[in-house]
């Protein structure tokens, strides 16, 4: 199941993606790609409120909570645009 979702968040799609929530963390896209392969968010959380920190910390804790939050509306209207739908 993981290699799917993986593949649906590849290449172009992957790299908007990045770009979107790095723009929002202010790092870099490199650096976040860098650290969330690595399994560190340090960066990430550091430019986080504390509640988005809290809130991330707790989805990565939780794979369920994350496959029902890509499961929204919203999540999946953000993921159409990127990948280039209209």
């Amino acid at each position: 199941m993981k290699e799917q979702n993986t593949s649906q968040f590849s290449g172009e799609n992957l790299n908007g993606l990045l770009g979107v929530v790095s723009k929002k963390l202010g790092i870099p896209p490199e650096q976040l790609r860098r650290e969330l392969e690595s399994g560190k968010f340090d960066s990430a959380l550091q430019h986080m409120s504390s509640a988005e920190a809290q809130k991330f910390q707790q989805a990565i804790r939780n794979p369920q909570l994350v496959e029902k939050l890509m499961s929204t509306p919203q999540a999946k209207e953000l993921y159409r645009k990127l990948g280039g739908g209209k």
